[in-house]
């Protein structure tokens, strides 16, 4: 069964970006748990800001799973990269990787490369930055099935890297990487973009799909837009999809009716 998580913001340098729940953890997981969802995702600037008990007591209290953890921090705060052509940054960039997979391996959740990936250009060809990719991806792939858990990696849209943007474009490359332990994440705003059909495109990702981004075509929350969800909610059932449908959208008109609106829409097209 799909389960439904919202997305919790502690990065006050990502003011303004697309996350429903911002600032307060405690706050969020009340509201999450008062209005049914079944896990958070956390995007946080390192794994030191959140005290793994604290966040534990939290969960446990408000029923609630951890569905995974963001790694965008290192790139929105420190402009880390997997792809860096300076050999000790890009370990650096991998060690912040790598010390998010711990923390979200404690709850059973994995962590999401997105903005981490970086760009290819300048001195750096698309063939080169790949290889650079597939090694960060290989390396933190086994930390992450070390740690009992999966690496999740997002396709994102053209104008936010020039790598991959396609979920086709995906498991074509998850299939040249050594750990089999590394899945695709699909978010509906950057498929919206570069897939011909969404629908047909969950169908071809199938079992590399681990993670799925719910929101609208504009970024905001689910039926804010112009979105079809009928056919992509029934590919998703199609190909047995069992993992969270997760609101990464702006707090449009603010972060409580965002979380409001999500939830609805999820239980419509999930639950009904």
């Amino acid at each position: 069964m799909i389960q439904s998580a919202v997305t919790v913001s502690l990065v006050e340098e990502a003011r303004g970006g697309p996350f429903v729940l911002w600032d307060d953890l405690p706050a969020a997981c009340e509201l999450a748990s008062k209005l049914g969802y079944d896990a958070i995702e956390l995007f946080a600037p390192s794994p030191n800001v959140v005290d793994s008990g604290e966040l534990k007591s939290l969960l446990d209290q408000h029923q609630l799973k951890l569905a995974a953890v963001g790694t965008g921090a290192g790139m929105v705060i420190d402009g880390l990269s997997l792809i860096d052509t300076d050999r000790a940054r890009r370990e650096i960039a991998i060690e912040f990787v790598r010390s998010m997979i711990e923390f979200g391996s404690e709850f059973g959740a994995p962590a999401i490369i997105g903005s981490m990936q970086g760009k290819w250009g300048n001195r750096l060809s698309k063939d080169a930055a790949l290889d650079l990719l597939r090694d960060a991806l290989d390396r933190l792939g086994a930390d992450a099935e070390q740690h009992g858990t999966r690496l999740i990696y997002e396709p994102l849209n053209r104008y936010e890297t020039n790598l991959i943007n396609t979920i086709d474009d995906g498991v074509a490359f998850l299939k040249t990487l050594k750990s089999e332990n590394v899945k695709l994440l699909a978010d509906l705003f950057h498929m919206n973009i570069e897939e011909v059909n969404l629908a047909d495109a969950i169908r071809a990702g199938g079992s590399f799909i681990g993670h799925v981004h719910f929101v609208d075509s504009n970024r905001r929350p689910t039926g804010n837009g112009h979105m079809d969800y009928a056919p992509i909610a029934a590919a998703l059932k199609e190909i047995g999809y069992d993992g969270y449908a997760s609101a990464e959208a702006f707090p449009w008109p603010d972060p409580n009716a965002a979380a409001e609106q999500t939830i609805s829409q999820f239980k419509k097209w999930f639950r009904d």
